[in-house]
C-alpha cells in the first residue's frame, strides 16, 4: 500500500516538472497589423467592470477594441460601461438579447460579442480579469508566429480568503500535475486540449470555421469545449503561462467558489466513470500519506505532495500561506466533484447568477 501511495504522489510531480519546462512564457513583443477585439461578457459585474475595461484600455503593442456585453445586469453594470465608452471610442457597450432556449448565458453573450467584433483576433475575458499592458499583443503575436488558432492561459489567481485558498489552487494542480503536455500545440489530440475561459484568444477565421460559441450553445465549460472543437477540426491550440499576462480574483469566499466549481464540474471530472479514477489519483497521492504515517514511504509521499504544491505555488504566484492547506484543498476539490455528480444524478439544475441550467453534460 505504501509503495502504491508513493507512486501516486510521484506521478504528478514528474508530470508537473515536465509541464513547467514546456509551459511557454510569452515575450512582450508588439503585434503589428493585428486588431484584437477584447470581448467581455458581463452580468451584474458593477464591482469589476470598470477595472477590467481600464486594464484593457491600457494595452500596448497592438490595436484593440473593447466590447462589453451587458447581459441583463441589475446593478448598474451597463451605466458604468456607458460612461467609459463616452470617454474612449474604442469601448463599445452592447445589450444582450433575451437568452434563447437551450443556450447558457455566457456562451450566448460570447457568441453575440464575436458577431459584433471587428478584430482579426478575439480575446475573451471574464469581467474579474485584469490584463497586463503587453498581454493582448503578446498573445496575438504568439498566435501569428506559431500559427496557433487558440491561445489561452490561467491568470495569476488572487486569493483573498480561506475559502478561496481551499478551492482555487486546485486549478493549477490539475492542469500542471495531471495533464500530459499541458495543452501545448504538439499534443494534438482533442482529449489533451486545455483552455481557460478567463483568458482566451482565438484567431477569427479559425473561430468562425468551427462555428464559434454558437456550436457550443448548451455548454457551461465553454473554453475547454472550444479548444477541443478547434483540435477536432485540425487546428492548433496552446496553453501558455498566464500568470504574467493577467490577474483574476474568481470568487469571494467558499460559498461562491463552491457554486462556481460545481457548475463547471459537470462537464469535467464529475462523471460516473471518471470521478472514481480521479478520486483514486488525488486521494491516493495527496491524502493517503497521512493515513499511513509514520511509515517511511508515507513521509516520502507526503514530502512529494507538499513539495509539488510549493513548486506550483511559486510558479503561478499564489500566496505561500496556502501551501499548508494543500491536503484540505484536495479534499474540498473532491467533495465539490462528488457534490456535482450527486446533483446531476438527482436531476438538479446548475445555477449561476440567477439562471438555472439542466443537469446534463455539455457537448
Amino acid at each position: 500500500m505504501a509503495c502504491a501511495v508513493l507512486l501516486l504522489a510521484a506521478l504528478p510531480v514528474l508530470l508537473a516538472a515536465a509541464n513547467l519546462l514546456l509551459l511557454p512564457r510569452l515575450r512582450p513583443v508588439p503585434a503589428p497589423g493585428v486588431l484584437v477585439s477584447v470581448l467581455i461578457p458581463a452580468r451584474d459585474e458593477a464591482a469589476n467592470i470598470a477595472a477590467c475595461v481600464e486594464a484593457a484600455r491600457a494595452s500596448q503593442g497592438v490595436a484593440v477594441e473593447i466590447l462589453v456585453m451587458d447581459d441583463g445586469s441589475s446593478d448598474g453594470t451597463g451605466e458604468i460601461v456607458a460612461r467609459l465608452a463616452a470617454a474612449d471610442a474604442r469601448v463599445r457597450l452592447l445589450a444582450a438579447p433575451p437568452l434563447p432556449p437551450g443556450w447558457t448565458g455566457k456562451v450566448h453573450a460570447c457568441a453575440k460579442l464575436a458577431e459584433a467584433a471587428r478584430g482579426t483576433h478575439l480575446l475573451f475575458l471574464d469581467a474579474d480579469v485584469r490584463l497586463a499592458p503587453q498581454a493582448a499583443a503578446a498573445m496575438a503575436a504568439h498566435a501569428v508566429e506559431r500559427r496557433v488558432a487558440l491561445v489561452s492561459g490561467v491568470p495569476c489567481q488572487a486569493i483573498g480568503s480561506l475559502g478561496e485558498a481551499l478551492t482555487v489552487p486546485a486549478i493549477n494542480l490539475l492542469l500542471l500535475g495531471y495533464l500530459p503536455g499541458i495543452g501545448r500545440a504538439f499534443t494534438r489530440h482533442p482529449a489533451l486540449a486545455a483552455a481557460c475561459g478567463q483568458l482566451l484568444l482565438c484567431e477569427r477565421a479559425a473561430y468562425e470555421s468551427v462555428g464559434g460559441h454558437a456550436a457550443l450553445r448548451g455548454v457551461l465549460h465553454e473554453a475547454m469545449a472550444l479548444a477541443r472543437s478547434c483540435r477536432a477540426a485540425g487546428l492548433r491550440t496552446e496553453v501558455v503561462d498566464g500568470a504574467p499576462l493577467a490577474t483574476c480574483r474568481m470568487y469571494r469566499g467558499l460559498g461562491e467558489a463552491w457554486a462556481g466549481f460545481v457548475k463547471n464540474a459537470r462537464e469535467g471530472m464529475a462523471t460516473p466513470l471518471g470521478l472514481p479514477v480521479w478520486t483514486l489519483l488525488l486521494a491516493g497521492g495527496h491524502l493517503a500519506p497521512f493515513a499511513l504515517l509514520p511509515a517511511g514511504l508515507a513521509w516520502a509521499a507526503l514530502g512529494l505532495s507538499l513539495g509539488l504544491r510549493a513548486l506550483l505555488t511559486w510558479r503561478v504566484r499564489e500566496p505561500w500561506w496556502s501551501v499548508p492547506l494543500h491536503p484540505l484543498t484536495v479534499l474540498v476539490a473532491l467533495a465539490i466533484q462528488w457534490d456535482a455528480l450527486g446533483r446531476a444524478a438527482l436531476g438538479r439544475k446548475a445555477g449561476w447568477k440567477g439562471r438555472a441550467y439542466p443537469a446534463t453534460r455539455g457537448a
